[in-house]
């Protein structure tokens, strides 16, 4: 069932199973890059249902010809990152009840004893490095190069042309090089 045809017929026939098939085939992915989205890692889970929410209702209202024509993977990455834009956005604009200061949006340059622990397992290193990235360049690098999708699937989740695609994923991979110590890059 893993074609997208298929899940397209089966959202057609019958919504509520469709979407379970549509969730079960990219459920993984469209969570895959909302924990390298978030700001927080704690915001992933809710930001993926959120997402999966929102196409699940964006689907009652379309027609089965307007279902016939998604591409269905970056249909949905496409509305998790606009979740992810949007969130940050009202997030910014509501004041903070807590008393605290408002924090920062990336991790501290300044690494805590928890982060330098952190620091020494690469693959952590780099989740902080990636998330440093500019939005376009960290999108671009996930999809790309964490996802594997394609490069015309990378263009169509961020609404450029392949070759602005491809230049994005470059970029972020080469500020990433960049930030690494060649102990780190060997």
């Amino acid at each position: 069932m893993a074609d997208d045809e298929q899940l397209r017929t089966a959202l057609v026939e019958d919504l509520d199973a469709g979407f379970e098939a549509v969730v079960r085939t990219h459920g993984d992915v469209v969570h895959a890059v909302a924990r390298r989205t978030a700001d927080r890692p704690a915001d992933a889970e809710d930001l993926a249902a959120e997402a999966l929410l929102r196409a699940y209702r964006a689907l009652r209202g379309y027609d089965a010809r307007r279902i016939g024509r998604l591409d269905l993977r970056p249909w949905l990455l496409t509305i998790l990152l606009n979740t992810a834009r949007n969130d940050r956005r009202d997030a910014a604009r509501r004041p903070r009840t807590d008393g605290a200061a408002d924090p920062p949006d990336r991790p501290s340059p300044v690494p805590g004893p928890d982060e330098r622990a952190a620091a020494t397992d690469l693959r952590e290193r780099l989740a902080v490095l990636v998330a440093e990235l500019p939005v376009a360049q960290r999108t671009a690098v996930v999809l790309r190069h964490v996802v594997d999708l394609p490069v015309a699937e990378v263009a169509a989740v961020l609404a450029c042309s392949e070759g602005t695609a491809r230049s994005h994923a470059a970029r972020g991979l080469a500020a990433l090089r960049a930030r690494l110590t060649p102990e780190e890059t060997s």
